[in-house]
């Protein structure tokens, strides 16, 4: 019975993730800058789905990853620094700068709860400090990646617009750093707040650890 209604709600977080790319990919502002921001959540998706009656997730871990594949999917539309709601608090609240990027990485930190979670199934590393610092220097490192993926981009699009959108550095020479400080402080954030909520779900789990 569990189960089942767990499996019904992780279909509807996958209709609720197609319903938002169907919308993602109709006329974004550049399909260039689009291609570049959404194949990350693609290439996530479809391993979570491939691996689904494998190694099923907990649901708060398939929460984690719908929300931040919506997260780039949206900023694949608009292009992160014009999404139209930060744009409104940059104006409002007169920011420098349209602080969806930023957002973005701050959630990016709750992939943190998955990567505990393969940690805890996967391996015999037991709950601790241990645990906590291998899956926050995880988290920085993944978060590092990225950073230099964008930079590899730029360099062999040669600085191109779509490449400059992509990058989305606003004029901010510290923007490397600034989105690497916000995924640890989410991390940091996520693992403080979730980490029994995740150890309730795990012990829901029916599948054997290992």
């Amino acid at each position: 019975m569990e189960q089942a209604r767990q499996t019904r709600v992780h279909g509807l977080l996958l209709l609720i993730v197609a319903a938002v790319f169907v919308w993602s990919a109709i006329r974004p502002a550049s399909y260039a800058v689009w291609a570049l921001e959404v194949t990350p959540a693609l290439i996530g998706l479809v391993t979570v789905i491939a691996l689904y009656q494998r190694f099923r997730l907990t649901t708060m871990s398939y929460v984690i990853v719908a929300l931040l594949a919506i997260i780039m999917l949206i900023g694949g539309h608009y292009i992160y620094s014009k999404v139209p709601l930060f744009n409104w608090m940059k104006d409002d609240f007169h920011f420098e700068r349209n602080h969806y990027d930023r957002f973005g990485h701050f959630l990016k930190g709750t992939f943190a709860i998955v990567l505990r979670e393969i940690l805890l199934r996967k391996t015999p590393l037991p709950r601790g400090a241990w645990l906590f610092t291998i899956v926050t220097s995880m988290s920085l490192a993944i978060a590092a990646l990225y950073e230099i993926i964008e930079w590899l981009v730029s360099i062999i699009s040669k600085g191109g617009k779509a490449s400059k959108d992509f990058l989305g550095t606003q004029g901010d020479i510290w923007d490397t750093q600034w989105d690497m400080l916000c995924t640890l402080i989410g991390t940091l954030i996520a693992l403080w707040l979730l980490s029994r909520w995740h150890d309730r779900q795990l012990a829901r789990l029916d599948q054997p650890r290992g």
